[in-house]
């Protein structure tokens, strides 16, 4: 079962259109706020103790990424993803996904390792601080920074705008579990698999981790 989302005021400084989109983002993406949901400006503007100005430029920004839909003098609906259109998603990120992590095996310079380790750990201490937004967004830019290794920038905007079609949506009930701690740390596993040149190892466990999207982030056992 999801809970609706308790959204936080925005941090005077911060950039208010960002924080409220990855907020509402990370909301939609693990299920706390239902597909056919419709949101109001107004009472988001409310939530975040901010004007409506950004929250309406979050929203249309949502609506290009395929996150809702406007409903006119109402709002926006929340988009719905069907099972089906997981598996797909799934099986095409594991043809894309899965061979270009191999090809990374042993091919990853220092610094490149280094700042994806910074990534992997930010994406650990998410999960360990029940910080949902936190952790998908570190874990967005893990991945976009190891497929952006490859050279391909029409396969990685492939794998962003599959990651942007795909809800979790039981991602929210995982807050802290020992289910969220093991995939948070799968991204420092893969990373050390692939920085030592373990190409078979690294593509057993993108495989494993991509599964997730069926499995654990949509409130589903998976297979010891």
């Amino acid at each position: 079962m999801t809970s609706s989302p308790t959204f936080s005021p925005v941090v005077h400084g911060a950039s208010l259109r960002s924080v409220v989109e990855d907020s509402i983002a990370a909301a939609i993406a693990s299920g706390q706020i239902p597909a056919g949901e419709l949101l109001s400006v107004p009472a988001l503007a409310s939530s975040f103790n901010v004007s409506a100005t950004p929250v309406r430029e979050a929203m249309i920004n949502l609506q290009h990424r395929g996150f809702v839909v406007p409903v006119r003098n109402k709002g926006f609906r929340v988009t719905e993803v069907s099972r089906r259109d997981l598996e797909e998603i799934v099986h095409v990120r594991r043809l894309v996904e899965v061979p270009t992590v191999r090809e990374l095996a042993g091919a990853v310079r220092p610094e490149d390792a280094e700042r994806l380790r910074g990534l992997a750990q930010a994406i650990v201490d998410a999960a360990a601080g029940g910080d949902l937004p936190g952790y998908l967004v570190a874990d967005i830019e893990f991945h976009h920074e190891l497929l952006t290794l490859a050279g391909n920038e029409r396969l990685v905007d492939l794998v962003t705008d599959l990651r942007r079609q795909t809800r979790l949506s039981g991602l929210s009930d995982m807050l802290h579990t020992e289910q969220l701690m093991e995939s948070a740390r799968e991204h420092g596993a893969l990373l050390d698999l692939v920085v030592a040149g373990d190409a078979d190892g690294a593509e057993a466990l993108m495989h494993r981790h991509i599964g997730h999207v069926l499995g654990w982030w949509s409130g589903n056992a998976e297979p010891d």
